[in-house]
């Protein structure tokens, strides 16, 4: 897995060539229609959803805060919020969530947003040599290594996701 430039860049795919980080673009033809970008992006990327992770907004203590997750699990607001070290966290409004990253729902990825939120990445991502997140945009994900995209939005881990 190299660096590959992308012709249509986003905030990250930039972030990542500049923080020198090795990644792979994959880009599939999204569906307007899909009920579950993550799952989509699975299936059409033929990738493990435990693989797959969705970047989820909360809001927490009057704060915004960032949870990544596998495409196939639900958020465990409880457990991210001890994992912040707040009372409390419940997910965010959409609108508020594009606001502060600067991506679309559907396309929020946890890399390049406009401001550092404090992020904490579910600990099962460690069990793969490589995650694929949003690239910032429906259709568009990228493969790197947990390690990197920990390092690159300064997160932490914790078990924070949950079986529906």
């Amino acid at each position: 897995m190299g660096r590959r430039r992308t012709r249509a860049g986003t905030p990250a795919t930039v972030a990542l060539e500049r923080a020198g980080v090795a990644f792979e673009v994959r880009a599939y033809e999204h569906d307007p229609g899909a009920e579950s970008y993550g799952l989509e992006a699975a299936a059409a990327l033929g990738v493990d959803p435990a693989r797959v992770l969705k970047t989820l907004l909360v809001e927490a203590d009057g704060g915004l805060a960032v949870g990544i997750v596998p495409v196939d699990t639900l958020l465990d607001l409880k457990a991210l919020a001890a994992a912040l070290g707040v009372k409390r966290a419940v997910m965010a409004q959409p609108a508020d969530a594009e606001r502060a990253t600067g991506y679309v729902v559907g396309g929020i990825s946890p890399i390049g947003q406009r401001r550092r939120l404090p992020t904490v990445l579910d600990s099962s991502a460690l069990e793969h040599p490589t995650v694929l997140v949003s690239g910032g945009r429906r259709g568009l994900d990228l493969e790197l290594s947990p390690q990197d995209l920990l390092a690159l939005v300064d997160g932490t881990t914790a078990p924070v996701a949950r079986r529906g």
